[in-house]
């Protein structure tokens, strides 16, 4: 919604603002003086789990994701609160603590925030990072012959709606909640000692979705690129397959929508993971375009760090004129 609505904004003429709103970047960044920047970035969500210590924690490392697939290192936080006005406060205070718990965790102080009485409860950060102007990661600037790593399994989305509909077996829904609980920063470290040459996070949108943004953003000079994904590459939460077809959540539906026409899967792909594809994530993996040589070394880096990273495909020039943006193979 926001995006669309975005669309239709001038980008600020303010030279300081080196990322803003234009290509759909994870987070803005402006610059303070030759050797600093700010990298800011909100982000909140109605509960996906039902332990409120939990549901902080998840929050927290979903908004700092954003700051590390800039590049940035998380500074403050602000906390960003709808509260029904007939809810225990006991309730507010057991989210905030696992909010704090998980910053800490970062480094990154909790600062204050806001609230409002909403129907619907509501919980998120405004997270503030400091960044090296010249060192920058953008969702646009993928090569050809670039390779393509993520570093966390999908199937979020799916399983947390299963979890909702009380349909979800607990070790699935533990393994879910493992994964969002577990910071990008050490990804984001991992790419530190390399060179990517386009980075973002996988979210909202979908595996296909944010990589549609990091094939559009990463064109230039009237050069498309292809990005060329294998299915069964992905590394996929515990589970997430058997609940692909039964509990798709209602944003999963939208991102089909925006991908879809410029994606094209080989007929072996199975529907699941077509499904699992699309399937909005939280505090999902960093998906990174890298020189080939490096891909390797990230994978057995973040493997040994404890995530489930995998090489997932490749980038490649594509035709001029071709509507298709990524082709999934089986």
């Amino acid at each position: 919604m926001l995006d669309q609505a975005l669309r239709g904004l001038v980008r600020s003429a303010d030279p300081n603002l080196l990322v803003g709103f234009e290509n759909a970047d994870d987070a803005a960044v402006y610059q303070l003086t030759p050797e600093l920047a700010l990298v800011q970035t909100a982000d909140f969500f109605t509960p996906i789990v039902d332990d409120p210590f939990a549901f902080g924690q998840i929050a927290a490392a979903n908004a700092l994701s954003d700051i590390y697939a800039m590049g940035g290192r998380p500074i403050t936080a602000l906390s960003l609160v709808g509260f029904p006005a007939d809810a225990p406060p006991e309730l507010l205070a057991a989210i905030l603590a696992g909010g704090q718990n998980k910053l800490d965790e970062a480094g990154c102080a909790l600062a204050g925030g806001h609230s409002v009485r909403d129907q619907e409860l509501k919980f998120g950060f405004a997270v503030t990072g400091l960044i090296h102007p010249q060192r920058i990661w953008r969702n646009g600037g993928a090569l050809p012959g670039d390779v393509l790593v993520l570093t966390k399994a999908l199937g979020t989305g799916v399983i947390g709606t299963a979890v909702k509909q009380q349909k979800a077996l607990p070790e699935h829904a533990r393994a879910a909640a493992d994964s969002m609980l577990q910071l990008n920063r050490a990804a984001a470290e991992a790419l530190g000692s390399l060179h990517p040459h386009a980075v973002t996070d996988v979210t909202g949108f979908g595996l296909l979705g944010h990589a549609l943004e990091l094939a559009r953003a990463s064109q230039c000079a009237g050069q498309p690129l292809q990005l060329h994904l294998s299915a069964a590459a992905l590394p996929l939460l515990p589970g997430a397959e058997n609940y692909a077809a039964n509990f798709q959540p209602r944003g999963l539906q939208d991102n089909r929508a925006f991908a879809a026409p410029s994606v094209a899967f080989a007929a072996e792909v199975t529907e699941a993971r077509r499904t699992l594809m699309f399937d909005p994530q939280t505090s999902g993996g960093l998906l990174a375009a890298l020189p080939p040589a490096e891909g390797p070394v990230l994978v057995a880096q973040l493997r040994s760090a404890g995530f489930p990273a995998a090489q997932i495909g490749e980038v490649a020039s594509a035709p001029a004129d071709s509507p298709i943006c990524i082709r999934v193979t089986a």
